[in-house]
């Protein structure tokens, strides 16, 4: 039976509580049992000095010992007596032979007197067999004995009888007060032991629930224990650990759950198994093939045998190497009956190098790459199987996606080139669209000029009094001028676009404030709303979490953002910018405006290059927008509602330490 520390302590100060009361209760005992055979001796030898006194008085001179003590009645007198006296059982006088001369008991004269144990001895002896000799039996006799000389020579003896009968009685009344009060001792040092448990263990049962609230996987437990000792070092050292294994554990949490992440995500099917061949894990790329509900199956029943994917993983179990990489192929799923489950899908009709026989393929089957680790412990032992399946044709799709995006730059490259080239014949077209307007002019000018009149005194100016207007034809052609010089600045701006969208640009990246970003561009913004009477409100506190971006590329966006919902406000409204603190280390920025909004068919649209619903716009600006949101690992999404305005929102990722 498991006992705990309280009652084994309760048990362990009772116990030594008991061993010093038995001790204690064993030499009081001893003590106890001296007294009471000293006071029989003590006893004794009075009545025996009292019997050798009279006995002096009578064995005088030439008379016979004997006769004279028998026949004396003051000595049979103080003999029969004697036996009133306590533990005295008898008294009398023996001569050297052991034959009684006088005895309290007149029947015993001329007797032979046995011997019994001498009380001194007994005194003398150990306590255990004092005790033996007090409580053996029906009770004993002991002797305190008084040799009886004349002259020197002894002719005969005193022997006092003390029976150990009244000794008992006695030794018992009073081992009765020593026995109540060591088991009250007893009693009151469980009592004491009790209380003493609980308030020496309480610390610890604090500890143990602290132990046991980690052990469920609480985090950040703590313990308020009293300092001064060693308990209260024991609590703060409980309280660095506990944080520290909720930091570990957080840390563990969040690595566990990229990881999990990733192999989620891979494309690669990937699948562990245990020692046993049951299945531990597979990410969603392999539950085509081993389905999440197979779980804590043995692979027996998943798969069948001849299977690529059973015979790699029973052929690492048994010879505990990898194996691989292999190539087979694959080929749609069809149901296979396996025991214990209803319904399943797993790959049939495998070809490859662990299955050589012929079959026929089928149309549409990828081929895949197989291979197995063999997972070790820290001992070399065999923890587990790690199963990979790669897709070679997902793979070869990567290969061309990658070789299309090379040449997409190679073709971005070259667009731009072309771009840079033919914007520098539009400045030429511009420069000489500018001569000819002028020439143009002076010619029309020159040919309008009044002619001299000759007059008395000199020539007379009759033309006319104002500048003449410039005949239609010339007005034709200078409009024709300012119409190719109007397409050729909105064909510049479009390449001027173009270009600026293709040229890849450096990100300076550094916390920058998003407060006083809006405090830069909130003059511009407003000089743009104050054109069609737009409002503008702003909710940036100073306090909103510094962003992780380059401030010139945020600057530019949402100064369009900005002037884009200004202008969706021909008749007025009002735009407000909001910023706050979002989830997952973000910082939410909002434009709102209430404008005449986006048609739902257009949504989709808005962030694609020289998309415009504009009668003079590029389609540029929106998709710089999204091109630096993005460079900046960050979303942009817009909610509109025709007639009551449109949101755009954007979240950007959190400077450290903000």
């Amino acid at each position: 039976m498991r006992l705990s520390i309280r009652v084994k302590q309760i048990v362990g100060v009772t116990a030594i509580v008991g061993l010093v009361v038995v001790a204690l209760s064993a030499l009081f005992t001893n003590r106890l049992a001296n007294v009471v055979l000293q006071e029989s001796l003590s006893r004794g030898e009075l009545l025996a000095n009292t019997i050798l006194h009279r006995a002096g008085g009578i064995v005088t001179g030439d008379v016979d010992p004997t006769i004279a003590l028998r026949d004396d009645l003051g000595l049979r007198s103080i003999l029969e007596s004697s036996i009133y006296g306590d533990s005295v059982s008898f008294a009398a006088i023996v001569d050297t032979n052991g034959t009684v001369i006088v005895h309290n008991n007149r029947a015993m004269v001329g007797r032979t007197l046995a011997e019994r144990a001498d009380l001194e001895a007994v005194i003398r002896d150990t306590p255990m067999n004092k005790l033996r000799m007090i409580f053996a039996g029906d009770g004993q006799t002991l002797e305190v004995r008084e040799t009886l000389k004349r002259g020197g020579d002894s002719f005969g003896s005193i022997r006092i009888g003390l029976s150990t009968l009244l000794m008992r009685r006695q030794l018992r009344e009073l081992l009765y007060d020593a026995g109540f009060t060591g088991a009250a001792a007893l009693a009151i040092s469980v009592f004491v032991a009790g209380i003493f448990a609980q308030l020496l263990l309480r610390p610890i049962h604090v500890l143990r629930s602290g132990l046991t609230r980690l052990g469920k996987g609480e985090f950040g437990v703590t313990l308020d224990m009293p300092g001064g000792d060693e308990f209260g070092e024991l609590g703060d050292f409980f309280n660095t650990v506990s944080q520290q294994l909720s930091a570990d554990r957080s840390l563990l949490a969040g690595q566990k759950a990229n990881l999990q992440s990733a192999v989620e995500h891979l494309e690669d099917a990937v699948a562990l198994f245990n020692p046993s061949g049951e299945l531990l894990f597979s990410n969603p790329a392999m539950q085509h093939t081993l389905p999440a509900d197979s779980i804590g199956r043995v692979l027996d029943g998943l798969l069948p045998i001849g299977h690529p994917y059973r015979t790699l993983v029973e052929e690492t179990l048994a010879t505990r190497k990898s194996r691989g990489p292999i190539q087979i192929q694959g080929h749609p799923t069809e149901p296979v009956s396996v025991p214990g489950r209803d319904t399943g899908s797993i790959p049939r009709n495998w070809v490859s190098a662990l299955a050589p026989q012929k079959q026929e393929t089928r149309p549409g089957a990828d081929d895949e790459l197989v291979v197995t680790h063999a997972i070790a412990g820290m001992r070399g032992e065999l923890v587990g199987v790690l199963l990979v399946s790669r897709n070679l044709a997902h793979l070869s799709r990567m290969q061309s996606t990658l070789a299309y995006s090379r040449k997409l730059v190679q073709l971005g490259r070259l667009t731009a080139g072309i771009a840079h080239e033919v914007k520098n014949p539009l400045n030429a077209m511009m420069i000489h669209l500018e001569l000819l307007r002028t020439k143009v002019r002076g010619l029309a000018t020159t040919l309008l000029q009044p002619e001299a009149v000759g007059a008395a005194g000199g020539t007379l100016g009759l033309g006319p009094s104002r500048a003449t207007a410039l005949p239609v034809p010339v007005q034709g052609a200078l409009e024709h001028v300012e119409i190719i010089e109007s397409e050729i600045r909105r064909l510049d701006e479009v390449v001027q676009g173009f270009l600026k969208f293709t040229r890849p640009e450096d990100l300076r990246l550094q916390p920058v404030r998003v407060a006083g970003l809006f405090e830069e561009i909130l003059p511009i913004i407003e000089t743009e709303a104050s054109k069609n009477g737009v409002r503008v409100a702003t909710d940036v506190s100073v306090s909103t979490p510094n962003v992780n971006g380059d401030a010139a590329m945020l600057r530019q966006a949402f100064l369009n953002l900005a002037i884009n919902a200004c202008q969706a406000m021909p008749q007025g409204g009002s735009l407000r910018v909001v910023a706050r603190p979002a989830s997952r280390q973000r910082v939410e920025i909002r434009i709102e405006d209430t404008g005449v909004g986006i048609k739902p068919e257009h949504l989709s649209r808005i962030f694609d290059l020289y998309f415009t619903t504009k009668e003079r716009g590029t389609g540029i600006g929106l998709s710089m927008v999204y091109r630096i949101i993005q460079m900046h690992d960050g979303e942009v999404d817009v909610q509109s509602t025709p007639g009551r305005g449109t949101t755009f929102r954007v979240l950007l990722p959190r400077a450290n330490g903000a």
